[in-house]
């Protein structure tokens, strides 16, 4: 059984994780503004990263299950 603390320590790995994956969807969509690409390829490629950004942060903080 995973503690308090640990589970915590999950969380805020999980955050620090996100949060730099929501600066590095920032920084591309600012780059693709100033490239002039259109709004709605923005949007797709945007929402396709911060997909993959909860699906790795997830494997990255996730425990390894009890056998």
């Amino acid at each position: 059984m995973y503690s308090a603390r640990a589970r915590k320590e999950d969380c805020v790995s999980f955050g620090i994780y996100l949060l730099g994956f929501l600066i590095l969807i920032g920084g591309l969509i600012y780059g693709a503004v100033m490239l002039h690409m259109a709004a709605h390829w923005i949007a797709v490629g945007a929402i396709v990263l911060l997909g993959l950004a909860i699906l790795k942060g997830v494997q990255a903080t996730r425990g390894k299950d009890p056998s």
